[in-house]
């Protein structure tokens, strides 16, 4: 059965970027994450992405090399007018302009028997909260104090979620935290 993943990496003191908007101290080796027994189980689950359109330019529609290889979902009001660069049979961006909701469902509806995953984006992370269309949620936590920032769980819609943890996995520059929704 399809699952939706929330993904995100967050400092110690829960922000997803810095006071500036900057993921760069969040993300320090690219290279090394892509190593990481977290991201690889990911990749392996993974059957859709969906990502806002924030996470989508922070690429600047570049995405040769993109880890996941499977078609990408992505939330937003206007469709860029230059395709991505790096698409492949496997590697495809769908558009959604309809909101959230039908944004999941078309990458259940292509993920198959496999995993949804949420990457990228407080706002796109903060919907899928409110809208409760996520299984389980996947934290990392990167060991530094941003003091400030835009929070993951700014929110005051999430109240009442009863989780229920699956998994931790460790790594050098990281922990990641897998929580399942009790329904």
């Amino acid at each position: 059965m399809t699952k939706v993943i929330l993904g995100t990496t967050m400092s110690l003191d829960g922000f997803m970027s810095d006071r500036d908007g900057s993921l760069e101290r969040l993300y320090p080796d690219l290279e090394q994450l892509r190593t990481t027994d977290m991201l690889q189980d990911s990749m392996r689950a993974t059957g859709a992405v969906v990502m806002g359109r924030h996470a989508y330019d922070m690429a600047q529609g570049d995405f040769t090399g993109y880890e996941y290889q499977v078609p990408v979902f992505v939330l937003t009001h206007h469709p860029p007018d230059e395709p991505a660069k790096g698409t492949n049979e496997k590697l495809k961006f769908i558009f959604v302009t309809d909101g959230i909701e039908a944004a999941i469902e078309q990458a259940k509806a292509a993920a198959g028997e496999k995993d949804v995953t949420i990457v990228g984006g407080a706002s796109t992370a903060q919907q899928v909260l409110n809208a409760r269309l996520f299984d389980e949620i996947q934290i990392g936590i990167v060991p530094l104090l941003l003091g400030g920032g835009l929070r993951f769980f700014e929110n005051e819609s999430i109240q009442n979620i009863e989780l229920e943890q699956v998994g931790i996995l460790e790594s050098p520059s990281r922990i990641d935290l897998r929580f399942r929704v009790v329904k």
